[in-house]
């Protein structure tokens, strides 16, 4: 590969996509569009027209809530429909109510900080100080508009556990404490398997020395 490849490639932008047609297929619990669209090549030249299909969602907030003092980490675990065919198929309870970090979907008229707060209350009981930006990236972005952004937060989990959410919002949600070494074993063999709370352990394992000496 050439080195100078990166500094070469070429840019992109929105006039190098033409939206042939657009319409709204599924507006339920999901939005589904389909879309015929074409876009322009590596080459310069422009592709065939094809179809995509595009879910659309909200963007969503994701907090990692730690514990510096007792180096513990608060996960949730509440039904996941996205994981309902492997447990069935598998026969593993584990797999429908996976462990995670707090999450939830941001409203049009709210900041993601706001969201941290509020979904850390509304699912733990707990409310989050210091809430450091850990990263934004997009889930799926082969078929999803969906943006994540993640926090860390630091509380104070001597009291924590229970079942929380929103009954309004069909949540059980129940609130686990683990230790560091512990959460970081789960996402060794995989016990941790979903991407949000997966890229906030990484990124509490590379920064985690940093985090506890700005917090002391």
């Amino acid at each position: 590969m050439n080195k100078n490849s990166k500094q070469d490639s070429k840019k992109f932008d929105a006039e190098d996509v033409e939206i042939i047609s657009r319409s709204l297929e599924h507006d339920g619990f999901l939005q589904i569009e389909h879309l015929q669209l074409r876009h322009r090549l590596f080459s310069g030249e422009w592709s065939e027209v094809f179809k995509r299909e595009l879910q659309l969602k909200d963007p969503a907030v994701g907090v990692l809530l730690f514990d510096p003092d007792r180096d513990a980490l608060l996960l949730v675990r509440q039904f996941r429909i996205g994981m309902f065919n492997d447990t069935y198929e598998r026969g593993s309870e584990a797999l429908g109510w996976p462990l995670e970090i707090v999450a939830g979907m941001v409203d049009s008229s709210e900041q993601y900080e706001e969201v941290a707060l509020r979904e850390s209350k509304e699912e733990s009981n707990c409310v989050p100080s210091n809430l450091i930006k850990i990263c934004e990236y997009y889930n799926s972005p082969g078929g999803s508009n969906e943006k994540i952004i993640l926090f860390c937060g630091r509380i104070d989990s001597r009291s924590a556990g229970g079942v929380y959410g929103l009954v309004e919002e069909h949540e059980d949600i129940e609130v686990q404490i683990h230790s560091y070494a512990d959460a970081v074993q789960m996402l060794e063999t995989g016990e941790i398997n979903n991407a949000m709370t997966i890229i906030a352990l990484q990124w509490l394992q590379l920064h985690r020395q940093e985090l506890l000496d700005s917090w002391n």
